[in-house]
């Protein structure tokens, strides 16, 4: 946008207005080790740095991006204080685990919450059969005991990496329409478009319990190490339970962020 002016005579308020408009048009310069973050987190992201792994030293940074020790390590801080890597004193930094970050009140996803963080994502069913509802699924699905359900396993990964141990149970009758498609997405997205449900809360209940020999093989820990198991009932707006899960969920890759609001009774 051009500007005229009566009392200019020699252009000089549209020089102004042009050297104006350029500048606008510069994005704001990104500091060199926010760059050197966000380039190190892409390598993460997409598997050539992989979980465990030792990134390159400090000198090997330095000559790699050509700046200054203090702008590599305010590179490797930032990650840190993404929860992107961590550093052993002496031993240099290592990618951490990705790790699923559950906040309240929202009710999402594992790929809804780790797609948006640019990690690759994929859940492998492992079984899908139907059961007879022992107590435990009876009274958590409002069914009779001893009454059809579906019961799906399935292995949630990111970047081929496992975390968790997912095993779902279904009344029969979503069963039956969820079981007709793929399932290595989401289930909350299915259960809203595949079963035509309005979702509403989930109540959530979390313990620590040691990795038995059955989840090892999975989970790629050993036996004996803990793991956060995750018992979440899924009910739809109108109270009807729909989805009872139990999860066995790596202890370093996995944090639920809850916020508790004090109040008078």
């Amino acid at each position: 946008m051009l500007f005229s002016c009566t009392a200019c005579h020699d252009g000089a308020c549209q020089v102004i207005a042009a050297t104006l408009r350029d500048a606008a048009a510069v994005p704001a310069r990104v500091p060199a080790y926010r760059r050197i973050r966000d380039e190190i987190f892409a390598q993460i992201q997409a598997g050539t740095l992989r979980p465990r792994e030792r990134l390159p030293s400090e000198t090997e940074l330095i000559r790699r991006f050509g700046v200054s020790r203090v702008t590599i390590r305010l590179a490797l801080e930032a990650l840190r204080d993404d929860g992107i890597v961590q550093s052993m004193q002496g031993k240099g930094s290592f990618v951490c685990m990705p790790r699923f970050v559950q906040e309240t009140p929202a009710l999402l996803g594992f790929h809804e919450v780790m797609d948006r963080r640019g990690y690759k994502t994929v859940s492998r069913v492992v079984a899908g059969k139907e059961r007879p509802a022992t107590k435990e699924l009876a009274a958590a699905l409002e069914v009779r005991h001893g009454s059809p359900v579906f019961e799906l396993t399935r292995l949630r990964c990111v970047n081929e990496e496992p975390i968790s141990l997912d095993i779902s149970a279904f009344p029969i009758d979503i069963g039956a329409k969820l079981r007709l498609g793929n399932l290595d997405g989401d289930i909350f997205p299915l259960l809203e478009s595949r079963c035509g449900l309005v979702l509403g809360r989930a109540e959530v209940t979390i313990e620590a319990v040691a990795c038995d020999v059955a989840r090892t093989k999975f989970l790629g820990i050993a036996q004996g190490e803990p793991l956060l198991h995750v018992r979440r009932l899924t009910l739809t707006a109108s109270g009807r339970p729909v989805d009872y899960e139990h999860l066995y969920c790596r202890k370093d890759a996995w944090q639920y962020r809850v916020q508790f609001d004090r109040r008078k009774r």
